[in-house]
């Protein structure tokens, strides 16, 4: 065992430093600053090196932390940057917006011993911006090109990992995408303050110079139909994610100025990429000056009201109808906006929204928990004659997402899904009921995790990998 770890009993937790409140709600930029090197040893240092690691265990990717933090104390940095990039396409990414509270930190032996977690996101950060600073990360080198195609739906985080697996063993990867830019959510969905866009902008452009086809603003069931890219390539990854929008069917739904979460972020992350944005420059969806309402309790409702703080509006409350210890986002998430100024009204849930043509505001019923559901948590039940009502002039549901219809969308009726609209998949495979076609990510787990999205991207390229390979196989037995 190095000397140089073990030190969590000499030395304390440590993150990297917060920029200022005051400083951080003017700007979009992440609110995080950077270790130093010497820091980044000294925190890494703190790892027990035990002999179960549970924070590599809750890890989706079973990311080799523990080794990764040894070779950081030791100074070993590009060994430390080869070992992180080895199980994770998009370790800078994840080491800023994984919940690493729910992951691998919350599952730390020495912060389950009370001396504090490793600050493992932190340093996971640190090992692989580093990495590009030094010039370490450079586009994929093809030993051997093959002939064989893969064509993936989707340039979000499940795509574009099982691209640039697929790509190392050296077939042709062609991706559509309906947006402009790839990076699905990391562009569109997340706010800079989390994932400032030159991170995701610089991974897909190393996929680009990794010979990897981008096709943007393509529509598959416009452009093509499913079976049309069938016939073109040799296998199929249907990785879309998941972006319909989950409503509140309440009195009031149709009043203006109540928004789907991801059209809200959109519009600001659309602004901040430089882009024209009609609705966000009339201030339909800018917040400033404004009261804003937020109506969920997940991650997705953290961007929102912490966007709303960066866009100067007047009030910014969240409506959850559960109570802090309960809510499904992170934790450190809801300090970061407690921080912020927003205001948590724990324990509520909007019952009608007021108003003649646009919202005026909202009449919440107050919430009290009651037995467990089949989930294990306590069912919230309204309270009787609880009602009080908030002032908005904006409401943005954070709900949650779920599939689109793909069959119909597609063009391809004979795809199976579940009955909850996800795509059928053999598990063992990943394969869909129809030949050479794989799915992976949120399409096919639900609305979930980027670190997940990674992992089954992986395991959908390795998926496809023995596909083509069995298929080669046979075809040169038919020849």
């Amino acid at each position: 065992m190095s000397d140089k770890m073990l030190k969590f009993v000499d030395i304390g937790q440590q993150n990297p430093p917060k920029r200022e409140v005051i400083k951080r709600k003017s700007d979009f930029n992440e609110i995080y600053k950077d270790f130093i090197n010497e820091k980044a040893k000294e925190q890494s240092s703190r790892c027990s090196q035990c002999g179960v690691p549970f924070c590599q265990i809750h890890c989706p990717l079973s990311n080799n932390i523990p080794d990764w933090l040894k070779l950081t104390a030791e100074g070993r940095m590009k060994e430390a940057y080869e070992l992180s990039q080895s199980t994770n396409n998009m370790p800078e990414i994840c080491g800023r917006i994984c919940p690493q509270d729910r992951l691998c930190e919350g599952n730390c032996v020495i912060e389950q011993s009370g001396h504090g977690t490793v600050t493992i996101g932190s340093i996971e950060k640190y090992i692989n911006d580093n990495a590009w600073d030094q010039g370490w990360i450079n586009p994929i080198k093809i030993k051997s090109e093959k002939k064989e195609s893969v064509g993936i739906i989707g340039a979000g985080p499940a795509g574009l990992a099982a691209a640039e697996q697929l790509r190392k063993s050296g077939y042709q990867i062609t991706i559509y995408d309906r947006y402009d830019r790839p990076g699905g959510l990391l562009i569109y969905g997340i706010p800079n303050f989390k994932l400032e866009k030159f991170v995701v902008e610089r991974r897909t452009k190393l996929l680009e110079e990794s010979k990897i086809q981008f096709i943007q603003n393509f529509e598959v069931g416009k452009d093509a139909s499913l079976n049309q890219l069938r016939e073109k390539h040799d296998a199929i990854l249907i990785a879309t994610g998941v972006y319909k929008a989950r409503d509140v069917e309440i009195e009031g739904n149709d009043l203006g100025n109540i928004f789907p979460a991801m059209e809200f972020l959109t519009a600001s992350n659309r602004k901040g990429l430089g882009d024209k944005v009609e609705l966000f420059d009339n201030g339909t969806l800018n917040a400033e000056g404004k009261n804003v309402v937020v109506i969920g309790g997940g991650d997705t409702a953290m961007d929102c009201v912490r966007t709303c703080i960066r866009q100067k509006a007047k009030t910014v409350k969240c409506l959850y109808r559960r109570d802090k210890i309960n809510m499904p986002g992170s934790a450190r998430e809801v300090q970061n906006a407690e921080e912020e100024g927003v205001e948590f009204v724990w324990l509520s849930s909007p019952e009608k929204f007021l108003g003649k043509n646009k919202i005026e505001g909202i009449t919440v019923n107050k919430i009290k928990l009651g037995e467990p559901d089949e989930s294990g948590r306590r069912k919230p039940e309204i309270q009787k004659n609880s009602q009080f009502n908030i002032e908005a002039d904006i409401a943005i549901k954070a709900l949650g997402f779920d599939p689109e219809d793909l069959p119909n969308l597609f063009n391809s009726h004979e795809l199976i899904v579940s009955k909850w609209g996800t795509i059928k998949i053999d598990f063992d495979t990943m394969e869909t009921n129809l030949s050479g076609v794989f799915a992976a990510g949120d399409i096919v787990r639900g609305a979930s995790l980027v670190v997940w999205a990674i992992k089954d991207g992986r395991d959908a390229a390795s998926s496809i990998i023995k596909f083509l390979e069995n298929k080669s196989i046979g075809n040169e037995k038919v020849a």
